[in-house]
């Protein structure tokens, strides 16, 4: 057998730029390029051998390793799981950084490749800088913090070790079942080491992704089911984005009349427009969805992992008899609330369904065809007022989203992660297709928003941008403006400054409290609270120091002033805009079950412990 001698890091990226995939025909690359920020864990083996391979695995430099993987996660939903990205980092807090990341990728079922340093395997010289000891146990180290939120995870203790690590990865990296962070570990020395590699081993290899077909007898039990129904409702999840499935969608609910809601990951896989669309459902749930769901015989759940705001903590459907069909690539997630499972692709379980269906001519009655007509148009009433209630004289976080919403390109996309906006944007966006409207929700991981966008623009090559985000999160991380500039990537961040973390504060105000700690204003010594004057944050001069256009606003005439401005600039634009933060967009017909204190001092929570234990009673068992 003939070999070469290689170190380990030079193996393992000479290993990354020979793998490629194939889906439906199409063959890439599997990885589009490696983030990474190299320190004394990373910069002399795993970064000179990144430096040497440029030309085939493109290197970009972050300013914060979170952000990095962040990036990374952004664009493989951008990508639909088609192309992915590697972060590496140093060892310590470098490493550990990753790990919020990490897990967003792990919940959210997309694949990220982790590359940190580890202590050093022969540990003679430890302990090393930014090594954490373990006085009972030497061969800890602050990376096993990625086993619990990584599907696949390694410590690579020898250079051979990687011929049998690598392909594991991979396999996990490309399944759609299993796939999320992978993580491998790379201790200092061992990544020095060289070792006679089989040449064979670096072969060009193909992981072909197939769609996994249902068996015929899940097939027709399933449309049997649905044939019995009188109300059914599906709920379409990510799923239906990451298997192509919106066609088949579009045309299964053409043929039966079913109408459609939509989860976080799930929105955009019909047309907003679309007779069947009812738009988001759940927590931040439209009105029409919702009321549709509380009484449906059948729920339809293709590609969601029913997380407790889409079921509105299993309070949302209400029918004593209804039943649930989960048509999922993970037997997991289709068994969930006892469902009656077909475990297979989301467009190929359409297009059977559909078959079987059609040709027995199957379609919703009459009044239930009125009934989801009704609540739609109700619904799209609903939308218009808010978009255009005139607030003065600042205007409100609904009009902001309106106006975006509104003006935006096919070829687009929006952005958002966490605080009041992804509830406000999941009930209110108007979507055109799966690509427009990308939420991090999974994780909601405040400080996703800017990086994630970076992630998308280097995935598409058409239309803008636009990152919704709040001031929290703002403040939490920024850092990826810089790259922004240092990539050329453009992006539009709309920050809407409502000076705090309102959500929680609403939600706390709810449940009895009074938003404490939520508010951003200076601290009053004089009785120890956050009473004070606002914190005089500029932001859209702080945006401005790091090279960017900043605009601030308060009118809706100076707001879409300043989205035209940022539409025609060359540069990131970010455009602050003080939103009237007692202004907000409601809830509809929908609860979250957010413990409340059995015994409190406060004759306010006492009250609404009284409303919890009556609203608990509705949830579900299963």
């Amino acid at each position: 057998m003939e070999t070469i001698r290689l170190s380990c890091s030079h193996a393992l990226i000479k290993y990354l730029v020979a793998q490629k995939i194939i889906i439906d025909g199409k063959k890439m690359q599997l990885f589009a390029g490696a983030f990474g920020i190299y320190g004394h864990g990373n910069v002399a083996c795993i970064g000179q051998a990144m430096e040497e391979f440029q030309d085939q695995l493109p290197g970009y430099r972050g300013h914060h390793e979170q952000n990095m993987a962040l990036t990374g996660i952004g664009y493989a939903r951008a990508m639909r799981r088609k192309q992915i990205f590697v972060a590496t980092s140093s060892v310590g807090p470098g490493a550990t950084n990753m790990v919020t990341a990490a897990a967003g990728a792990t919940i959210n079922r997309l694949p990220v490749l982790l590359l940190p340093g580890d202590i050093f395997s022969r540990r003679n010289v430890g302990p090393v800088l930014q090594q954490l000891e373990h006085n009972r146990s030497p061969d800890v180290s602050v990376n096993d913090c990625f086993k619990p939120v990584s599907v696949f995870w390694d410590r690579i203790n020898r250079p051979e070790q990687i011929i049998f690590s690598l392909p594991e990865a991979f396999r996990i990296l490309t399944d759609p079942i299993a796939t999320g962070a992978v993580t491998l570990s790379l201790p200092q020395d061992v990544q020095a080491e060289a070792y006679d590699y089989p040449e064979n081993f670096f072969n060009k290899r193909v992981w072909d992704i197939p769609r996994s077909v249902p068996s015929e007898n899940t097939i027709i039990a399933a449309a049997n089911i649905i044939k019995k129904s009188s109300t059914p409702v599906i709920i379409a999840g990510g799923g239906v984005l990451f298997s192509d499935a919106e066609k088949s969608l579009s045309k299964f609910c053409n043929h039966t009349g079913i109408p459609v809601v939509e989860t976080q990951a799930g929105k955009g896989a019909i047309p907003w427009d679309h007779d069947q669309c009812l738009g988001a459902v759940g927590v931040t749930g439209t009105s029409a969805a919702n009321i549709i769901s509380r009484d449906a015989d059948l729920v339809i759940c293709i590609g969601t992992r029913l997380s407790d705001f889409t079921t509105a903590s299993k309070t949302l459907f209400q029918n004593s008899d209804v039943t649930f069909l989960g048509i999922n690539v993970s037997p997991f997630d289709a068994n969930k609330h006892s469902s009656v499972s077909i475990i297979g692709d989301a467009r190929k379980c359409l297009e059977k369904l559909s078959h079987i269906l059609d040709a027995d001519g199957f379609n919703i009655a009459n009044n239930y065809k009125n009934a989801i007509k009704d609540q739609k148009l109700n619904w799209d009433q609903e939308v218009d007022r808010i978009f255009n209630l005139n607030n003065k004289p600042a205007i409100s976080q609904g009009e902001v989203i309106g106006i975006i919403s509104n003006t935006m390109n096919e070829d687009d996309t929006v952005v958002c992660a966490a605080g009041s906006l992804p509830g406000d944007m999941h009930k209110l966006w108007r979507t055109v297709n799966g690509d427009q409207y990308h939420m991090e929700y999974g994780y909601s991981c405040m400080g996703y928003e800017i990086a994630g966008g970076l992630g998308i623009r280097m995935a598409k090559n058409k239309g803008d941008v636009f990152v919704m985000v709040g001031d929290g999160s703002y403040l939490m991380m920024n850092s990826e403006i810089v790259t922004s500039i240092q990539e050329n990537q453009k992006l539009i961040i709309i920050l809407i400054n409502n000076h705090g973390f309102e959500s929680i504060n609403n939600l706390s105000i709810s449940l009895g409290s009074q938003g404490f700690g939520n508010k951003y204003r200076k601290r009053e010594y004089q009785t120890g609270e956050y009473t004070g004057h606002k914190l005089p944050v500029d932001y859209a001069m702080h945006a401005r120091s790091m090279g960017v256009d900043g605009i601030k606003v308060q009118t809706k005439q100076e707001f879409e002033s300043a989205l035209n401005k940022a539409r025609k600039n060359e540069v990131s634009t970010l455009i602050e805009v003080l939103v009237d933060q007692n202004v907000s967009v409601p809830g509809y017909e929908a609860w979250w079950d957010v413990p409340v204190a059995e015994v409190s001092q406060s004759d306010k929570v006492a009250k609404v412990r009284k409303d919890y234990d009556q609203k608990i009673k509705r949830e579900r068992d299963y």
